[in-house]
């Protein structure tokens, strides 16, 4: 069964968008925390940016959106997350394209999505950065033939909490150390609401 269409693929996007905006204030405070105070107004900025660009052009693909919000993030996100961000999406259409995304297409392209991260931001997982909900996304799906994509998101809120109390080691958070216990990573906390848009977008096919 076809789960990401084109419509589906900017329905996504303006889900994001949509819960990004709501919650800017709360990304904004996690970041004045323990990284440097902008994430919540670039990343609504980034997907405002997004939408706007979608709005306005016809694609052939689901992979056609994502590459063509992968860039606009690139373009128009500040600091690390607009690279981060913009790569996993990138690596996502690259395994989408040509092909109609079903459930194994959209597991491997969360799988690329993950390793491009990683090259990306050089992190493993446990060091509290967006990669820790990214992989648990992937080893989930990797887990599960998924009926109920609510499981991805109970999936995204555990690894909130569990990284609540590591120590960060890359990023800004990592000049913290030990001060960086106790908060929640904002890089995470955006890629549960991406999910959770995501989540939105694919229950409502059912």
């Amino acid at each position: 069964m076809i789960i990401l269409t084109v419509d589906k693929a900017k329905d996504w996007m303006k889900e994001i968008q949509k819960r990004l905006s709501e919650n800017k204030d709360q990304l904004t405070a996690l970041d004045q925390a323990i990284g440097d105070g902008d994430h919540g107004i670039n990343m609504e900025r980034g997907f405002h940016e997004v939408v706007a660009k979608i709005n306005h052009v016809t694609y052939d693909s689901a992979s056609d959106v994502l590459k063509s919000a992968a860039m606009t993030l690139m373009a128009k996100v500040g600091g690390a997350s607009g690279p981060l961000y913009g790569t996993a999406f990138l690596k996502m259409s690259l395994a989408m394209q040509g092909k109609e995304v079903d459930q194994v297409v959209f597991k491997q392209s969360i799988n690329d999505a993950v390793e491009g991260l990683q090259d990306r931001g050089k992190a493993d997982f446990g060091e509290k950065t967006l990669y820790d909900v990214w992989k648990q996304v992937a080893d989930f799906l990797e887990a599960e033939d998924v009926e109920d994509w609510q499981g991805m998101l109970e999936v995204c809120q555990a690894t909130i909490e569990d990284t609540r109390e590591l120590t960060a080691t890359k990023g800004r958070a990592s000049y913290l150390k030990e001060r960086s216990k106790g908060h929640v990573d904002p890089g995470s906390m955006s890629s549960f609401y991406i999910f959770e848009a995501l989540t939105e977008v694919l229950d409502l096919e059912e």
